[in-house]
């Protein structure tokens, strides 16, 4: 069976492109290779795919590769994922978000039959909940996204339902709470977090880290999607994610005391605008329908992911050069709003 993965140099998408290597898929890949890809992520299975370096915002080169191949399944991984880029550069957001999926519907729909597209999404496209109630976001609520990025992920959504609806278009909507793992960008919290920790730097927290957060090892994410192929139901929407809720400020604290460090190295920072307080997922339906439930405690993900990283400190140090960059100019950005 071949399975083509957006996006499968990227964090989640690679670990699923391993996976599905392992599990004997053909596998196809379509990555424009942008400061969030990296071929070193599929190194290990890299002869026994094949990569396309393109941008899915560029119709052309997509539907030549989609009529070409002629996939089984389609997961769509691609996008532009981080908040705080979104925030300064929107417009990249709406270029690969949404009418990168809109491109990536229309050639499914014009040149493939019998065929099964996953589309992963998120669980910010919910907006914020309360803290002081012990409610979670069910796959019926509404989507009222708060930031640029969760806006162009709850339009790309859309779309893909109105593709179902309109055309029985076979689509199945995964919305995932915040993965984490090995070979994440530390342009993200934890990386960053034990990035900086490593150097003995300042971790910056925005805010006062109040903000709760559910916490998924990627690993976990990757099993669900097996069990969509396997037993999800097309025109469904699954929410994906685990019990884990922690503020930001517990995890920075968590990886300060695995490593050994003092909680003086927290630096609380401005505040990100619009910054939601609170994701949770009510996860029952994929139980019932997927059979699947996440299966890693945060306390062991956290320490496998520390351990990667410590192992891996090269090309984590490499990364957060980048990341670091971006991150003083988004934090000079927020000090002014405030």
């Amino acid at each position: 069976m071949k399975v083509m993965v957006t996006g499968g140099c990227g964090f989640m998408g690679s670990d699923f492109v391993r996976n599905a290597v392992k599990k004997g898929y053909n596998v196809v890949v379509i990555d424009k290779l942008t400061y969030a890809g990296d071929e070193r992520r599929i190194s290990e299975i890299r002869e026994k795919i094949r990569l396309y370096k393109i941008d899915i915002s560029h119709y052309k080169e997509l539907k030549e590769i989609i009529f070409n191949e002629k996939p089984d399944i389609i997961v769509h991984y691609a996008a532009e994922t981080h908040v705080d880029k979104s925030i300064l550069l929107p417009d990249k957001f709406i270029y690969t978000n949404i009418v990168g999926t809109f491109n990536l519907l229309q050639a499914c729909r014009d040149f493939l039959k019998d065929f099964l597209f996953i589309h992963i999404s998120t669980d910010e496209v919910y907006g914020e909940l309360p803290k002081d109630r012990d409610i979670k976001f069910k796959e019926t609520d509404p989507l009222m996204p708060n930031s640029p990025y969760s806006a162009s992920k709850a339009s790309a959504d859309h779309i893909v339902n109105s593709f179902v609806k309109t055309y029985k278009f076979p689509a199945i909507i995964l919305r995932a709470s915040n993965n984490y793992g090995p070979w994440q960008h530390p342009e993200k919290l934890i990386p960053l977090t034990i990035a900086r920790v490593l150097l003995n730097k300042k971790v910056p927290v925005y805010g006062d880290g109040k903000q709760v957060r559910t916490w998924l090892f990627v690993n976990d994410f990757t099993i669900a999607i097996f069990k969509v192929i396997e037993n999800g139901r097309i025109g469904e929407v699954y929410n994906i994610g685990s019990d884990e809720e922690k503020e930001n400020i517990e995890v920075v604290k968590k990886i300060l005391k695995l490593l050994g460090k003092n909680e003086d190295l927290i630096e609380f920072t401005s505040d990100r605008p619009g910054h939601d307080l609170r994701y949770a997922l009510d996860t029952e339906k994929a139980y019932k329908h997927l059979g699947w439930k996440a299966e890693t405690s945060f306390e062991e993900g956290l320490r496998r992911t520390i351990n990667w990283y410590v192992e891996n400190k090269e090309w984590l140090l490499e990364k957060l050069m980048e990341a670091e960059e971006f991150k003083s100019k988004i934090l000079k950005y927020y000090s002014r709003l405030n």
